[in-house]
């Protein structure tokens, strides 16, 4: 198939690679040029605007830091919307509010909401899990993509569902990770070290696999970043903000996302488990 992706973070790449691996015509863009050497050199080809990835295109991907840049590349003056050639679909692979997955999804109903569960790696390897949600005319072109992509997706009637099922599921990982941190923090209180922590902690039924993958990143301070805490204070903020549409309270998450606010202002760039090194202090 051919197809573009707009947006070249490590998601984006790992989409970008995948897809090239299983053959297909990869067009690729960033607001930044020149941000994937390596997949031109694998043979993408790289647009200089947002029209010249999606133009031929049947299926063009988004993978975006937020909302205020999806909407900007969906919905803006040349955005993708706007660019989109008869029978295309537009998959957005990023993390976004329901509100703006409800607002896409009646913008077009060549729209579908998949975001991915997993961390880029899982992308490149096959091994990720992609929420989609969208008509089934939509994501019925998307269908011969996964058994080269994921043979691993969950199927939503609408954009806005599978939006809340990535809240959902970030919100358990980004409250556990906060919760880790202070069983560390009240683990040295008593006197016990990291050794003691990994003997104790590593192979407990209490951790579950998404707090096993951070574990020595929370314990150590020592990560490598894929998601960054700024971005789970986001994710944290957007859970807190879909609860409260239904007269809900987060009182837990809404301290968890101060939490990761004052890790990405403490360390910038870093990684969600940067969490862990407030208690370090």
């Amino acid at each position: 198939m051919r197809i573009g992706i707009l947006g070249m973070g490590r998601m984006g790449q790992a989409l970008a690679g995948r897809l090239l691996e299983q053959g297909h015509d990869v067009t690729i863009w960033n607001r930044s040029p020149g941000r994937a050497p390596e997949l031109v050199g694998a043979g993408a080809k790289e647009a200089v605007d947002v029209a010249g990835a999606t133009s031929g295109a049947e299926v063009v991907m988004t993978s975006l830091a937020n909302d205020e840049a999806v909407r900007q590349i969906a919905l803006g003056t040349q955005g993708v919307l706007g660019s989109l050639g008869a029978g295309a679909v537009y998959a957005d692979t990023s993390t976004v509010s329901v509100g703006l997955a409800e607002e896409l999804g009646k913008a077009s109903e060549s729209y579908v909401a998949m975001p991915v569960l997993g961390p880029p790696s899982a992308v490149r390897s096959g091994q990720a899990t992609y929420l989609v949600g969208g008509s089934d005319q939509a994501a019925g072109v998307l269908g011969p993509l996964f058994p080269g992509l994921s043979p691993r997706h969950i199927r939503y009637p609408a954009p806005a569902r599978a939006s809340a099922a990535k809240l959902t599921v970030n919100l358990l990982l980004l409250d556990g990770l906060a919760a880790l941190a202070e069983a560390f923090a009240a683990g040295r209180a008593g006197g016990l070290g990291d050794d003691d922590m990994r003997v104790l902690l590593t192979d407990s039924p209490m951790l579950a696999p998404g707090l096993r993958n951070r574990f020595e990143g929370v314990l150590t301070g020592d990560q490598g970043a894929w998601w960054t805490a700024a971005l789970g204070a986001k994710d944290a903020r957007l859970a807190v903000e879909l609860a409260a549409t239904a007269g809900s309270d987060l009182p837990v998450t809404s301290t968890v996302q101060a939490s990761y606010e004052r890790a990405a202002a403490a360390y910038p760039d870093a990684d969600i488990a940067a969490i862990g090194r407030l208690y370090r202090r």
